[in-house]
Protein backbone atom coordinates (compact mmCIF):
# COMPACT_ATOMS: atom_id res chain seq x y z
CA UNK A 1 0.00 0.00 0.00
CA UNK A 2 1.81 3.48 -1.07
CA UNK A 3 0.86 6.55 1.38
CA UNK A 4 0.53 9.62 -0.55
CA UNK A 5 0.60 12.12 2.27
CA UNK A 6 3.47 13.55 4.14
CA UNK A 7 1.53 12.79 7.52
CA UNK A 8 1.68 9.38 6.49
CA UNK A 9 5.16 8.63 5.61
CA UNK A 10 7.23 6.24 7.81
CA UNK A 11 10.90 6.33 6.73
CA UNK A 12 12.64 2.82 7.72
CA UNK A 13 16.16 2.58 9.55
CA UNK A 14 18.58 1.81 6.67
CA UNK A 15 19.45 -2.05 7.13
CA UNK A 16 21.89 -4.76 5.86
CA UNK A 17 20.11 -7.10 4.15
CA UNK A 18 20.58 -10.74 4.34
CA UNK A 19 18.39 -13.92 3.03
CA UNK A 20 16.28 -16.23 4.87
CA UNK A 21 16.02 -18.95 2.57
CA UNK A 22 14.01 -17.12 -0.42
CA UNK A 23 13.16 -14.24 1.76
CA UNK A 24 14.94 -10.97 1.91
CA UNK A 25 15.14 -9.43 5.31
CA UNK A 26 16.64 -5.79 5.93
CA UNK A 27 17.21 -3.19 3.24
CA UNK A 28 14.25 -2.00 1.28
CA UNK A 29 12.85 -5.60 1.84
CA UNK A 30 9.29 -5.50 2.54
CA UNK A 31 9.16 -6.11 6.25
CA UNK A 32 8.29 -10.12 6.64
CA UNK A 33 5.57 -11.80 8.70
CA UNK A 34 6.59 -14.65 11.25
CA UNK A 35 4.94 -17.33 13.33
CA UNK A 36 6.24 -20.30 15.51
CA UNK A 37 4.74 -23.94 15.50
CA UNK A 38 3.50 -25.19 19.06
CA UNK A 39 3.33 -28.79 17.64
CA UNK A 40 6.29 -31.42 18.55
CA UNK A 41 8.23 -31.22 15.99
CA UNK A 42 8.52 -34.91 15.74
CA UNK A 43 5.28 -35.18 15.01
CA UNK A 44 5.70 -34.25 10.88
CA UNK A 45 2.03 -34.21 10.17
CA UNK A 46 0.70 -31.59 12.75
CA UNK A 47 3.89 -29.52 12.30
CA UNK A 48 3.38 -29.48 8.41
CA UNK A 49 -0.64 -29.01 8.62
CA UNK A 50 0.01 -26.02 10.92
CA UNK A 51 2.80 -24.61 8.69
CA UNK A 52 0.06 -24.68 5.84
CA UNK A 53 -2.56 -23.15 7.79
CA UNK A 54 0.12 -20.22 8.57
CA UNK A 55 1.12 -19.71 5.17
CA UNK A 56 -3.03 -19.71 4.03
CA UNK A 57 -3.00 -16.80 6.54
CA UNK A 58 -0.12 -15.42 4.92
CA UNK A 59 2.76 -15.88 7.03
CA UNK A 60 6.42 -15.41 5.34
CA UNK A 61 8.77 -16.96 7.74
CA UNK A 62 8.14 -20.17 10.41
CA UNK A 63 10.43 -21.22 13.49
CA UNK A 64 10.44 -24.32 14.60
CA UNK A 65 11.85 -25.54 17.85
CA UNK A 66 14.52 -28.74 17.37
CA UNK A 67 15.50 -29.27 21.09
CA UNK A 68 16.51 -33.07 20.51
CA UNK A 69 18.07 -35.13 17.06
CA UNK A 70 14.41 -36.62 16.69
CA UNK A 71 13.94 -33.03 16.19
CA UNK A 72 16.16 -32.43 13.64
CA UNK A 73 15.47 -35.69 11.46
CA UNK A 74 11.63 -34.59 11.40
CA UNK A 75 12.96 -31.09 10.01
CA UNK A 76 14.37 -32.83 6.79
CA UNK A 77 10.89 -34.15 5.90
CA UNK A 78 9.14 -30.97 7.28
CA UNK A 79 11.00 -28.89 4.82
CA UNK A 80 10.36 -30.46 1.68
CA UNK A 81 6.50 -30.23 2.53
CA UNK A 82 5.92 -26.76 3.30
CA UNK A 83 6.99 -23.32 0.98
CA UNK A 84 8.03 -20.94 3.40
CA UNK A 85 11.52 -20.87 4.84
CA UNK A 86 12.23 -22.55 8.24
CA UNK A 87 13.81 -21.09 11.05
CA UNK A 88 15.13 -23.77 13.60
CA UNK A 89 14.92 -22.80 17.55
CA UNK A 90 18.24 -23.68 18.81
CA UNK A 91 19.19 -23.62 22.60
CA UNK A 92 22.20 -24.98 24.44
CA UNK A 93 23.20 -27.88 21.83
CA UNK A 94 25.23 -27.36 19.39
CA UNK A 95 25.00 -30.41 17.00
CA UNK A 96 21.47 -29.65 17.27
CA UNK A 97 22.36 -26.27 15.38
CA UNK A 98 24.82 -28.36 12.62
CA UNK A 99 21.84 -30.87 12.13
CA UNK A 100 19.21 -28.23 10.90
CA UNK A 101 21.50 -26.80 9.11
CA UNK A 102 22.23 -30.00 7.41
CA UNK A 103 18.05 -30.63 7.11
CA UNK A 104 17.47 -27.63 5.62
CA UNK A 105 16.74 -24.90 8.01
CA UNK A 106 16.73 -21.58 6.40
CA UNK A 107 18.32 -19.65 9.77
CA UNK A 108 19.38 -20.61 12.89
CA UNK A 109 17.94 -19.01 16.09
CA UNK A 110 20.37 -18.88 18.53
CA UNK A 111 22.67 -17.84 21.01
CA UNK A 112 26.48 -17.81 20.55
CA UNK A 113 27.09 -17.31 23.98
CA UNK A 114 24.78 -20.56 25.26
CA UNK A 115 26.30 -22.82 22.37
CA UNK A 116 28.75 -23.73 24.37
CA UNK A 117 33.00 -23.02 23.91
CA UNK A 118 34.37 -21.11 20.97
CA UNK A 119 35.11 -24.33 19.15
CA UNK A 120 31.42 -25.46 19.21
CA UNK A 121 30.41 -22.07 18.23
CA UNK A 122 32.79 -22.11 15.16
CA UNK A 123 31.72 -25.67 13.96
CA UNK A 124 27.89 -24.12 14.04
CA UNK A 125 29.32 -21.33 12.16
CA UNK A 126 30.95 -23.13 9.63
CA UNK A 127 27.78 -25.36 9.16
CA UNK A 128 25.74 -22.29 8.69
CA UNK A 129 27.96 -21.04 6.02
CA UNK A 130 28.11 -24.16 3.95
CA UNK A 131 24.37 -25.10 4.22
CA UNK A 132 23.80 -21.04 3.42
CA UNK A 133 21.84 -20.62 6.27
CA UNK A 134 21.34 -17.33 8.13
CA UNK A 135 21.15 -16.67 11.63
CA UNK A 136 19.03 -14.84 14.35
CA UNK A 137 20.79 -13.41 17.83
CA UNK A 138 17.69 -13.91 20.13
CA UNK A 139 18.10 -12.18 23.42
CA UNK A 140 15.05 -12.41 25.56
CA UNK A 141 15.07 -10.46 29.11
CA UNK A 142 14.22 -13.72 30.72
CA UNK A 143 17.45 -15.49 30.09
CA UNK A 144 20.11 -12.89 29.98
CA UNK A 145 23.90 -13.64 30.69
CA UNK A 146 24.47 -13.80 34.60
CA UNK A 147 27.33 -11.64 34.33
CA UNK A 148 25.00 -8.91 32.85
CA UNK A 149 22.44 -9.24 35.57
CA UNK A 150 25.36 -8.93 37.93
CA UNK A 151 26.25 -6.10 36.46
CA UNK A 152 22.81 -4.29 35.72
CA UNK A 153 21.23 -5.78 38.85
CA UNK A 154 18.22 -6.52 36.61
CA UNK A 155 17.02 -6.58 32.45
CA UNK A 156 17.12 -3.73 31.33
CA UNK A 157 17.36 -2.00 27.89
CA UNK A 158 21.14 -1.44 28.73
CA UNK A 159 21.50 -4.88 29.96
CA UNK A 160 19.69 -6.85 26.65
CA UNK A 161 21.68 -4.43 23.83
CA UNK A 162 25.08 -5.18 25.72
CA UNK A 163 23.98 -9.13 25.15
CA UNK A 164 23.16 -8.45 21.58
CA UNK A 165 26.35 -6.99 20.48
CA UNK A 166 28.28 -9.15 22.54
CA UNK A 167 26.71 -12.17 20.47
CA UNK A 168 27.33 -10.42 16.89
CA UNK A 169 31.09 -9.94 17.95
CA UNK A 170 31.37 -13.49 17.95
CA UNK A 171 29.80 -13.76 15.15
CA UNK A 172 31.37 -10.90 13.44
CA UNK A 173 35.27 -12.12 14.59
CA UNK A 174 34.34 -15.86 12.39
CA UNK A 175 32.99 -13.46 9.53
CA UNK A 176 29.79 -14.36 9.62
CA UNK A 177 27.82 -11.06 8.63
CA UNK A 178 24.17 -13.32 7.41
CA UNK A 179 22.51 -12.18 10.86
CA UNK A 180 19.55 -10.53 12.39
CA UNK A 181 19.18 -9.74 16.11
CA UNK A 182 16.22 -9.49 18.30
CA UNK A 183 16.29 -8.34 22.15
CA UNK A 184 12.52 -8.95 23.35
CA UNK A 185 10.74 -8.52 26.85
CA UNK A 186 7.54 -8.79 27.95
CA UNK A 187 7.76 -5.12 29.02
CA UNK A 188 6.59 -3.31 26.23
CA UNK A 189 8.79 -0.48 27.60
CA UNK A 190 11.67 -2.50 27.98
CA UNK A 191 11.42 -4.06 24.77
CA UNK A 192 10.71 -0.73 22.74
CA UNK A 193 13.59 1.25 24.61
CA UNK A 194 16.10 -1.97 23.75
CA UNK A 195 15.33 -2.06 19.78
CA UNK A 196 15.65 1.68 19.92
CA UNK A 197 19.02 1.61 21.46
CA UNK A 198 20.00 -0.89 19.54
CA UNK A 199 18.53 0.51 16.24
CA UNK A 200 21.23 3.53 16.87
CA UNK A 201 24.02 1.60 17.59
CA UNK A 202 24.27 -0.97 14.68
CA UNK A 203 22.94 -1.52 11.15
CA UNK A 204 22.30 -5.42 11.25
CA UNK A 205 18.63 -6.08 10.41
CA UNK A 206 16.20 -6.33 13.27
CA UNK A 207 13.42 -9.05 14.02
CA UNK A 208 11.02 -7.41 16.51
CA UNK A 209 8.47 -8.54 18.92
CA UNK A 210 7.05 -8.42 22.43
CA UNK A 211 8.04 -12.16 24.01
CA UNK A 212 5.25 -14.12 25.81
CA UNK A 213 2.89 -10.92 25.02
CA UNK A 214 -0.47 -13.30 26.63
CA UNK A 215 -3.64 -14.38 25.05
CA UNK A 216 -4.95 -13.35 21.91
CA UNK A 217 -7.16 -10.57 23.07
CA UNK A 218 -4.18 -9.12 25.56
CA UNK A 219 -1.40 -10.20 23.27
CA UNK A 220 -2.58 -8.13 20.50
CA UNK A 221 -3.40 -5.00 22.30
CA UNK A 222 0.15 -5.69 23.88
CA UNK A 223 1.79 -6.22 20.65
CA UNK A 224 0.02 -3.74 18.91
CA UNK A 225 1.51 -0.72 20.91
CA UNK A 226 5.03 -2.35 21.41
CA UNK A 227 5.20 -3.33 17.27
CA UNK A 228 3.35 -0.32 16.28
CA UNK A 229 5.54 2.25 18.28
CA UNK A 230 8.39 0.44 16.62
CA UNK A 231 7.66 0.29 12.93
CA UNK A 232 5.85 3.73 12.78
CA UNK A 233 9.97 4.85 14.08
CA UNK A 234 10.84 2.45 11.25
CA UNK A 235 12.64 -0.22 13.11
CA UNK A 236 11.92 -3.42 12.36
CA UNK A 237 12.78 -6.03 9.38
CA UNK A 238 11.01 -8.74 10.72
CA UNK A 239 8.47 -9.50 13.35
CA UNK A 240 6.73 -12.13 14.95
CA UNK A 241 3.15 -11.38 17.45
CA UNK A 242 4.01 -13.33 20.07
CA UNK A 243 0.10 -14.94 21.52
CA UNK A 244 -1.26 -17.77 23.49
CA UNK A 245 -3.14 -18.52 20.49
CA UNK A 246 -3.12 -20.50 17.16
CA UNK A 247 -0.07 -19.50 14.60
CA UNK A 248 -2.01 -18.29 12.05
CA UNK A 249 -3.85 -15.60 14.58
CA UNK A 250 -0.05 -14.58 14.95
CA UNK A 251 0.09 -13.98 11.29
CA UNK A 252 -3.38 -12.67 11.08
CA UNK A 253 -2.62 -9.52 14.01
CA UNK A 254 1.01 -8.88 12.71
CA UNK A 255 -0.48 -8.41 9.04
CA UNK A 256 -3.29 -6.05 10.72
CA UNK A 257 -0.42 -4.01 12.09
CA UNK A 258 1.54 -3.58 9.01
CA UNK A 259 -1.69 -2.75 7.12
CA UNK A 260 -2.54 -0.43 9.44
CA UNK A 261 0.30 1.30 9.17
CA UNK A 262 0.29 1.40 5.39
CA UNK A 263 3.82 -0.74 5.64
CA UNK A 264 2.39 -3.66 3.88
CA UNK A 265 -1.21 -4.59 2.39
CA UNK A 266 -2.41 -7.43 1.59
CA UNK A 267 -5.93 -9.10 1.19
CA UNK A 268 -9.24 -7.00 2.18
CA UNK A 269 -8.99 -4.51 5.02
CA UNK A 270 -12.57 -3.25 6.11
CA UNK A 271 -12.87 -0.19 7.58
CA UNK A 272 -16.21 -0.61 9.88
CA UNK A 273 -18.09 1.45 12.57
CA UNK A 274 -18.73 0.55 15.99
CA UNK A 275 -22.59 0.37 15.27
CA UNK A 276 -25.49 2.57 16.86
CA UNK A 277 -29.03 3.00 16.92
CA UNK A 278 -28.87 3.99 13.51
CA UNK A 279 -27.26 1.38 11.79
CA UNK A 280 -29.53 0.05 8.74
CA UNK A 281 -27.96 -3.58 9.18
CA UNK A 282 -26.23 -4.94 11.75
CA UNK A 283 -22.84 -4.43 11.23
CA UNK A 284 -21.22 -6.21 13.76
CA UNK A 285 -22.54 -9.58 12.23
CA UNK A 286 -22.47 -8.52 8.54
CA UNK A 287 -18.39 -7.76 9.60
CA UNK A 288 -18.11 -11.20 11.06
CA UNK A 289 -19.34 -12.63 8.21
CA UNK A 290 -17.79 -10.61 5.45
CA UNK A 291 -14.01 -11.22 7.44
CA UNK A 292 -14.65 -15.66 7.21
CA UNK A 293 -16.10 -14.91 3.50
CA UNK A 294 -12.93 -13.05 2.57
CA UNK A 295 -10.34 -14.73 4.08
CA UNK A 296 -9.24 -16.60 0.74
CA UNK A 297 -8.86 -12.58 -0.87
CA UNK A 298 -4.58 -11.82 -1.22
CA UNK A 299 -5.58 -9.09 -3.86
CA UNK A 300 -4.98 -5.37 -1.17
CA UNK A 301 -8.19 -4.16 -1.13
CA UNK A 302 -9.84 -1.79 1.38
CA UNK A 303 -13.65 -2.15 1.74
CA UNK A 304 -16.23 -0.01 4.10
CA UNK A 305 -18.48 -1.37 5.72
CA UNK A 306 -20.92 1.40 7.43
CA UNK A 307 -23.88 1.28 9.14
CA UNK A 308 -25.84 4.67 8.26
CA UNK A 309 -25.10 8.18 6.17
CA UNK A 310 -23.55 9.85 9.07
CA UNK A 311 -19.23 8.67 7.85
CA UNK A 312 -20.72 6.00 5.24
CA UNK A 313 -20.05 8.73 1.74
CA UNK A 314 -16.74 9.72 3.55
CA UNK A 315 -15.25 6.65 4.38
CA UNK A 316 -16.84 5.10 0.97
CA UNK A 317 -14.33 7.93 -0.41
CA UNK A 318 -11.40 6.37 0.90
CA UNK A 319 -11.89 2.93 0.11
CA UNK A 320 -11.98 0.59 -3.10
CA UNK A 321 -15.37 -0.71 -2.04
CA UNK A 322 -18.04 0.43 0.26
CA UNK A 323 -21.14 -0.34 1.87
CA UNK A 324 -23.52 2.54 3.75
CA UNK A 325 -26.79 1.86 5.32
CA UNK A 326 -30.24 3.01 4.14
CA UNK A 327 -33.85 2.87 5.35
CA UNK A 328 -36.41 0.38 4.10
CA UNK A 329 -33.94 -2.71 3.42
CA UNK A 330 -31.73 -1.15 0.92
CA UNK A 331 -28.31 -0.09 1.27
CA UNK A 332 -25.81 2.15 -1.15
CA UNK A 333 -22.79 0.48 -2.88
CA UNK A 334 -20.04 2.40 -3.50
CA UNK A 335 -16.94 1.46 -6.12
CA UNK A 336 -14.10 3.52 -6.63
CA UNK A 337 -15.19 6.39 -3.83
CA UNK A 338 -18.55 7.05 -6.06
CA UNK A 339 -22.03 5.87 -5.47
CA UNK A 340 -23.18 3.02 -7.75
CA UNK A 341 -25.93 1.27 -7.24
CA UNK A 342 -28.36 -0.37 -4.32
CA UNK A 343 -28.94 -3.22 -3.16
CA UNK A 344 -30.97 -5.72 -0.86
CA UNK A 345 -30.18 -6.50 2.75
CA UNK A 346 -30.90 -10.13 1.94
CA UNK A 347 -28.44 -9.65 -1.30
CA UNK A 348 -25.84 -7.86 0.11
CA UNK A 349 -23.36 -10.53 1.28
CA UNK A 350 -23.34 -12.12 -1.77
CA UNK A 351 -22.78 -9.42 -3.91
CA UNK A 352 -20.33 -7.70 -2.20
CA UNK A 353 -18.28 -11.16 -1.69
CA UNK A 354 -18.56 -10.98 -5.04
CA UNK A 355 -17.50 -7.88 -6.00
CA UNK A 356 -14.59 -8.32 -4.00
CA UNK A 357 -13.82 -11.21 -5.80
CA UNK A 358 -14.64 -9.98 -8.99
CA UNK A 359 -12.12 -6.93 -8.14
CA UNK A 360 -9.05 -9.21 -6.87
CA UNK A 361 -9.04 -11.11 -10.38
CA UNK A 362 -8.85 -7.87 -12.00
CA UNK A 363 -5.99 -6.87 -9.91
CA UNK A 364 -4.28 -10.27 -10.19
CA UNK A 365 -4.54 -9.99 -14.24
CA UNK A 366 -2.79 -6.74 -13.85
CA UNK A 367 -0.02 -7.74 -11.61
CA UNK A 368 0.43 -10.61 -13.83
CA UNK A 369 0.47 -8.27 -17.15
CA UNK A 370 2.94 -6.06 -15.61
CA UNK A 371 5.53 -8.83 -14.50
CA UNK A 372 4.90 -10.16 -18.20
CA UNK A 373 5.85 -6.64 -19.42
CA UNK A 374 8.85 -6.30 -17.15
CA UNK A 375 10.34 -9.50 -18.13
Amino acid sequence: MMNYREYQQIDRRKSRQISVGNVKVGGDAPISVQTMTNTLTTDVEATVAQILRAEKAGVDIVRVSCPDEESTAALKEIVKRVNVPIVADIHFHYRRGIEAAEAGAACLRINPGNIGSPERVKEVIKAARDHRCSMRIGVNAGSLEKHLLEKYGEPNPDALVESALEHAKILQDHDFHEFKISVKASDVFMAVAAYQQLAEQCDHPLHIGITEAGGKRAGTVKSSIGLGSLLWAGIGDTMRVSLSAEPEEEVFVGWDILKSLGLRHRGVRIISCPSCARQGFNVIKTVETLEERLAHIEAPITLSIIGCVVNGPGEALMTDLGLTGGGGGRHMIYAAGKTDHTISEEQMIEHLVELVEKKAETIEAEKKAAQLAAE
